[in-house]
């Protein structure tokens, strides 16, 4: 039996591409980490799974296992292997088949998810905020409804609202119970409206981040996203958060300093969807007064990658979350 870890538990929830980093940050630095993951991802392998197969989305769980196994393993980069074509095959991860095909040979989800840990060794575990067959609609700034993860990631405008169908599924009772047994839990960075905020329209997930004992850390994206978050500054973003079920189960939110991104020469600074200006996530003093108002501590910090300002710097924001927990 290994030894016990050095800092206790860390829970990471969202989905999507920025969990993966924070997971390999807790794990290095000593919790016994796991990730509460969204089923709501209905977009690319996974939708095409959810609707052959009628299974829950592998796509975010895949990754999660990735990040806890070793990083030169041979098996992890064969799981995050696409296949470029082929007639049924294109499109799909290698290690969205191999969980497909273990929920199949297992006959459960949750079973599948932990044969597949054993397989890539990860050094964690990874749970479905939900096992229920859940589908995310939205209503954007303007008042029309956009149905579907996927569709909602790229919508045009704004969005104002998100639910589940069907609403208030139950929680996957391991995902609740880390959650409170949790000394550390981090919630983002990841696509607010349909990364983040899926898991906490769960109410026994929700639930167990207003009980648990844990410090409660928001990591605020650094860029917006086209529609999705287009015009929010920080304060917005936890503002969100808080009304779809983080209001009084958050204490601190992590923020990046700079409110504007240079040009460089020779680069275009990008959204996730294409070629475009870079909209930085503002929070300047005002922003940042506003989200103190609401009884929530900011840590202002360069968090944000030097050849990406897109995204977080894994080791800066590695930096931060240790100091949060001495």
């Amino acid at each position: 039996m290994s030894a016990a870890p050095v800092r206790g538990r860390a829970v990471a929830v969202g989905g999507g591409t920025g969990l993966p980093g924070v997971l390999r940050c807790l794990a290095g630095l000593g919790y016994d980490t796991s990730a509460v993951v969204t089923m709501a991802d209905d977009g690319g392998s996974s939708g095409k799974l959810r609707a052959e197969l009628g299974m829950l989305p592998p796509g975010d769980v895949r990754n999660c296992l990735v990040a806890l196994a070793d990083e030169a393993s041979p098996l992890a980069r064969l799981f995050q292997y696409r296949f470029p074509h082929g007639e049924g095959l294109a499109g799909h991860a290698l290690g969205n088949l191999v969980i497909a095909a273990l929920a199949d040979i297992t006959g459960s989800f949750p079973r599948a998810i932990e044969e597949a840990g054993r397989l890539l060794g990860a050094g964690g575990h990874v749970l479905p905020s939900t096992l229920a067959d859940v589908s995310l609609h939205a209503t954007d700034a303007v008042g029309e409804p956009v149905s579907g993860q996927a569709r909602i990631a790229t919508s045009d405008g704004p969005v104002a609202h998100v639910r589940l169908e069907p609403a208030a599924p139950p929680a996957y009772p391991p995902a609740a119970e880390a959650i409170r047994e949790a000394d550390l839990v981090v919630l983002g960075p990841g696509s607010l409206f349909t990364s983040l905020v899926p898991n906490l329209l769960v109410p026994g997930i929700a639930e167990a981040l207003r009980e648990t004992a844990a410090t409660r850390v928001y990591v605020c994206n650094v860029a917006n996203q086209r529609g999705e978050t287009s015009g929010m500054d920080a304060a917005d973003h936890v503002e969100a958060l808080l009304a779809h079920g983080l209001d009084g189960a958050l204490d601190v939110a992590v923020v990046h300093v700079a409110d504007a991104t240079p040009e460089r020469p020779g680069r275009c600074l990008v959204y996730d969807d294409g070629c475009g200006r870079l909209e930085p996530v503002g929070a300047g003093r005002e922003a940042l007064a506003r989200i103190e108002s609401r009884g929530v501590r900011v840590v202002a910090a360069d968090v944000v990658d030097a050849d990406d300002h897109r995204r977080h710097s894994r080791h800066k924001l590695c930096r931060v979350l240790e100091g949060l927990t001495g």
